[in-house]
């Protein structure tokens, strides 16, 4: 998870102080940018894969439930 988040941080500071260059702002500008860039691309990587790990759990869950379904036979009645 460490490295979700900063690589969520870097892709958004990259991101921002790219777009603020081509902008033709001011470097300071461009630096408080993506500061801020940098904390909102780390929060939305970090729910993203959050979002992306509940996900794979309850398709594991569901997976495993179905297996053992088929694998139990069905009890005899008298």
């Amino acid at each position: 998870m460490k490295f979700i988040f900063l690589l969520g941080g870097f892709t958004g500071f990259a991101l921002t102080a790219f777009t603020g260059w081509c902008a033709d702002r001011a470097p300071d500008r461009i630096l408080l940018d993506a500061a801020l860039g940098c904390l909102a691309g780390a929060v939305l990587f970090r729910w993203f894969w959050n979002v992306l790990l509940s996900a794979l759990r309850e398709t594991l869950v569901a997976r495993h439930r179905a297996a053992a379904a088929v694998a139990v036979p069905p009890a005899k009645t008298k």
